[in-house]
């Protein structure tokens, strides 16, 4: 059997394309570093990631595949699906290997699972934008805290740039432990040294009370009354709302906080 592996980055994909060109070797398997070799792994290529193999690699791909289909392929990576990285070999060496694209071709498992994982990634940063609650601090800085199973900050900064582009706000990743910060014109991705020095809870999303505003405060509290104030008990269905708004998210929601 013979494995590729790689820095566990999409580069790292790409250059792992290249050399299996240039080597004129297809591996069996492509696998991040530190991961555990499959048994009776007789040969190991370690791929050196490089940015003039990976440019060549999109650049190509660019020539034989449509725009949605390059935008899928970026968006599968966000998954961050260590599965994912054979099949994404496959796929990419394949559409070289035709000459043509396959981005259509779902009974190629590859082609299947790769787009399939991208509409997951997709599903994802939609609820984030569905889910994202804010808290106003007293310099009037907005604050969403989120903890989404796929790395899809990158894919919902601009929404939120273009809908509240007049505010500055900071939307974090507790899962990842960065975030977005946004003063007004300018994104910026920052990260926390010391997470003792957050100036908010990483378990709930909640601003500490100094840093809080009061009229976020009774916004908090009248949000809470009007969403326990609409319930209809009679036509309570906790499987359809489990659907439209899973258990997951429910932790950083204003209206599920006691």
């Amino acid at each position: 059997m013979l494995v590729y592996t790689f820095d566990r980055t999409l580069d790292g994909v790409l250059s792992a394309v290249f050399d299996a060109f240039f080597r004129h070797q297809l591996p069996d398997t492509l696998l991040g570093n530190g991961e555990q070799l499959p048994l009776f792994s007789e040969d190991v290529y370690c791929v050196a990631t490089t940015e003039e193999k990976a440019t060549r690699v999109w650049a190509g791909l660019e020539r034989l595949l449509s725009k949605e289909a390059m935008r899928l392929l970026l968006i599968s990576w966000q998954s961050e699906n260590p599965a994912l990285s054979t099949p994404l070999f496959n796929y990419i060496y394949k559409v070289f290997k035709a000459g043509r694209s396959i981005e259509r071709n779902f009974s190629d498992p590859d082609v299947l699972l790769v787009t399939n994982t991208a509409r997951r990634v997709i599903y994802e940063q939609l609820r984030m934008k569905q889910f994202i609650r804010f808290q106003k601090a007293k310099d009037g800085t907005y604050l969403g805290v989120v903890s989404p199973d796929c790395d899809v900050l990158p894919l919902i900064t601009h929404h939120f740039q273009d809908r509240f582009g007049d505010q500055s706000w900071l939307i974090y990743d507790a899962k990842r432990r960065y975030g977005y910060y946004y003063d007004g014109e300018v994104v910026t991705r920052i990260t926390f040294t010391d997470d003792t020095t957050l100036p908010f809870s990483l378990e709930n999303g909640k601003l500490d009370e100094a840093i809080l505003s009061e009229n976020d405060k009774l916004f908090q509290d009248l949000w809470r009354t009007y969403f326990k104030a609409i319930c209809i008990r009679e036509r309570l269905n906790p499987k359809k709302q489990l659907n439209d708004m899973p258990r997951r998210y429910w932790k950083y929601m204003t209206e599920k906080q006691s």
